[in-house]
């Protein structure tokens, strides 16, 4: 089953920590948000393989859009 993992801020995406096609563990770092000064790192809530970056660096999410998503 696919875990979506979506923004819980409105943020700028910093860095892009995980890659496409990499396996991540349980509570691995995907991407890192910036907001009011603040970093944010967006964590996974299982183990899996990283099927699909939706983000890149520079880029600005609202508070439910799609970051990645790992199966």
């Amino acid at each position: 089953m696919a875990e979506e993992i979506r923004a819980e801020i409105v943020a700028n995406v910093m860095k892009v920590v995980a890659a496409e096609g990499v396996t991540l563990g349980d509570g691995d770092t995907v991407v890192i948000l910036e907001s009011m000064k603040m970093e944010i790192p967006v964590l996974t809530e299982g183990a899996g393989k990283l099927t699909r970056l939706a983000v890149h660096e520079g880029d600005v999410v609202q508070e439910g859009d799609l970051l990645a998503v790992l199966e």
